[in-house]
């Protein structure tokens, strides 16, 4: 308990209108100590079980071993402490920690909204790119697994790391000329224009963008360098660490939520140097070193400290601070928002809003077997505490029958030799023993002592109930499935119900990698550059932008045990025995990489999904024939079906011409009947007439007017 009236009751300075003052984030803190401690203490009587670090209970009956009156070891007696937690663990480390790591992809991310697809593949390609690349994949998934299979949880804290530098910075300068149809440059420029970019200087792929830029020819050259003093980004990505029980506190009210948790502390270590070169804190000035030590800290865990290794020098000593994660009613409004504050000993050196977009806490806690309303859960070791008691103390019972006999030890009667024959004996010469002692009564050969049955049937009974507590067979019998069942069904059967619990424990993991790449996506939208290239295959290359990554999601992770992947291959390799020779080439590719793929190996069902086959020159040329014999059938075809469409039509008119002769002879014939032909010839005698008529009188009047026009 630290002294309260050292504390430093000033404002921070951060202008909210209801500050936290240190005083109330450190009564949060102790007040959660108590939970705490009492978690810590059962791990690390799990981590003690799991390691076997303390000396065995020797009492005054060794096959007790859950006598309370504890004594000190005696001499000659053993010390043999059997390892069956440990022995159980080992076998499902790589069980879990490979369903992870078997893929080069762990997560899948599939879009809410169709407008989300683009986003959900960016992201996808980006979150897989930055665990393999940026994170050391296989060191985090080893670590997060084994810390969850020994301490029943894992706690892993998510951040993000940016680093960057001041440098001069060299810059081309160009020089732009425009070219004439009889430059000889241009055919230069045409050529690099069809040619592959990647080979190109910098100079033609200037020239080639001025060109398509302005529609007009272009070349470019440097002219000279341009040094600038630029920010160059050393590091820009987020990290994942798997973070020490003993360091970090939550909030005991949460009752098994961690997203109802109102704060959780963490303490690390760290120095002025890196504080400084951070440049979030403050008040650094006031942080007294001498007095702030790692190994002074009880409520901290430091490896490297309890060595005894230390700096000595003001800007590389270490000392512990602690980091403040949650919620506050900084405006007085009764709303809390999300904040962050570190201190060191009694100097609040960080005080400001949560600055992940989230907003949520940045720790992600995973439970191996759950405990009821416990965000911490419990390991294999809690359920084997009891047999590997019992297993020692049987088998240290067994070592001390047998360690404490003569084995390979002679005993010779003292009457049976004199002292001369006895020197022959001792040197494996032929003696002479004394009458009336029987030498196989008189010589005794030491051995170990049979060991009684039920000693190994014990052994047997806890290593066996072990593996039914654990759900683990680890092969105890030997590497061989007797230990599985008398028949194959039997056998089926055991590692089914093995593989269920497996996958159980797995899911839960699954889900906590889950709730990290959620955290992860939600920081790549607001703290990563503007671009982000990544390599996809060994030629393609994706440009990845930070405007393209908002949106919804829904996160899967690319994982399974290797039986169920077994299991997935024979069926799909049956079905290709049997219903394969219906498929099409597309379609029996599809199957066989799926098969390649859960038998790990990628890189065949790259080849296979890629794989296009070579056509037969002989078989093209006789596709070609068929192709040509079948368009000169088209053809012929064509010809005949147009002669007879010629054919029919021309019949077709003639029919019709005789129609219309036919209709014409009918109306003449009725015309001539009816009289209509004579009217027709009358009318056309009396307009002839007429006229006639009307041509005379014209005539008379012409030539009653000549002789007065001549007397004119």
């Amino acid at each position: 308990m630290q002294d309260e009236t050292k504390r430093q009751p000033e404002s921070f300075g951060t202008g909210w209108e209801n500050e936290p003052d240190l005083n109330d984030l450190i009564a949060d803190y102790e007040g959660a100590r108590n939970d705490h401690d009492y978690q810590s203490a059962k791990i690390s009587n799990w981590l003690e079980n799991l390691h076997v670090t303390s000396e065995p209970e020797v009492t005054s009956n060794s096959l007790n071993p859950f006598n309370s009156s504890k004594s000190k070891v005696l001499k000659g007696k053993s010390t043999v402490k059997p390892k069956l937690i440990r022995k159980q663990a080992e076998w499902r480390y790589t069980s879990l920690s490979e369903p992870f790591l078997n893929s080069p992809d762990i997560f899948n991310v599939d879009p809410v909204t169709f407008e989300d697809a683009e986003g959900a593949k960016q992201n996808e390609l980006l979150l897989n790119n930055q665990f393999n690349t940026r994170i050391d994949k296989t060191k985090f998934i080893d670590e997060y697994v084994r810390t969850c299979v020994n301490e029943g949880t894992v706690i892993v804290k998510v951040g993000w790391a940016v680093e960057t530098i001041i440098k001069d910075v060299e810059y081309p300068i160009y020089q732009i000329t425009e070219l004439d149809e009889n430059s000889r440059k241009l055919d230069n420029l045409q050529e690099a224009m069809a040619a592959d970019p990647v080979t190109l200087p910098d100079e033609v792929l200037k020239a080639i963008e001025v060109t398509k830029g302005t529609g007009r020819p272009h070349w470019v050259s440097q002219s000279g360098i341009d040094v600038v003093e630029e920010e160059v980004v050393l590091k820009n990505h987020p990290t994942v660490e798997v973070c020490e029980y003993e360091n970090v506190t939550i909030d005991p009210s949460c009752k098994g939520d961690m997203a109802k948790a109102n704060f959780v502390v963490y303490s690390f270590e760290t120095s002025k140097s890196e504080l400084e070169k951070d440049g979030r804190y403050e008040n650094l000035d006031k942080i007294v070193t001498n007095t702030q030590s790692v190994l002074a800290d009880a409520d901290h865990k430091s490896e490297y400290a309890e060595g005894g290794f230390t700096f000595n020098d003001e800007p590389r000593k270490k000392f512990v601070a602690r980091e403040y994660w949650g919620y506050w009613d900084i405006d007085g409004s009764g709303k809390t928002k999300p904040i962050v504050a570190t201190w060191v000993g009694e100097t609040l050196i960080r005080l400001e809003e949560n600055p992940y977009p989230d907003g949520c806490i940045p720790f992600v806690v995973v439970p191996y077997l759950p405990v009821k309303k416990s965000v911490y859960g419990e390991p294999d070791g809690e359920l084997l505490e009891d047999n590997q008691k019992i297993l020692g103390a049987v088998t240290r019972g067994m070592m001390d029958v047998m360690g404490r006999s003569a084995n390979g030890q002679i005993g010779i009667r003292k009457d049976a030799l004199d002292v001369v024959n006895k020197r022959k004996w001792e040197k494996g010469a032929d003696y002479e023993f004394n009458p009336g002692v029987d030498p196989r009564q008189a010589v005794i050969n030491h051995t170990y002592p049979e060991l009684p049955n039920s000693a190994f049937q014990m052994i047997m009974h806890q290593n066996n109930e072990a593996e039914s507590l654990s759900g683990i067979k680890a092969f105890n019998e030997g590497i061989s499935g007797a230990g599985l069942g008398d028949t194959a069904a039997a056998a089926n059967g055991a590692l089914g119900a093995a593989a269920q619990r497996e996958m159980g424990i797995l899911r839960r993991l699954s889900n906590g990698m889950r709730d990290i790449a959620r955290k992860v996506i939600a920081m790549n939208q607001e703290f990563l550059e503007e671009e982000e290239v990544i390599r996809v295959t060994n030629k393609e290359f994706v440009t990845v932008r930070r405007d393209d990554l908002a949106g919804y999601y829904d996160l899967r992770l690319s994982i399974s045990t290797a039986e169920a992947d077994e299991q997935k291959a024979k069926e799909l390799a049956f079905m290709l025995q049997t219903t394969g020779q219906q498929f099409g080439l597309d379609m029996y590719k599809l199957i066989l990489a799926d098969i390649a793929r859960l038998r790990k190996m990628p890189e065949l069902a790259q080849q296979i999904t890629e794989f296009s086959p070579e056509p037969d020159p002989m078989a093209q040329a006789l596709q070609q024939e068929e192709v040509r014999a079948a368009q000169l059938e088209n053809a012929k075809l064509e010809a005949e079906i147009n002669k007879i469409n010629a054919e029919a039509g021309k019949a077709v008119a003639d029919s019709n011409n005789k129609t219309a002769d036919t209709d014409r002879k009918n109306l003449d014939y009725v015309q001539e009947e009816m009289g209509v032909n004579q009217e027709r010839e009358l009318e056309k005698m009396k307009a002839q007439s007429k006229g006639n008529m009307e041509h005379e009188v014209l005539k008379k009047q012409l030539e009653s007017s000549e002789p007065n026009k001549t007397e004119l």
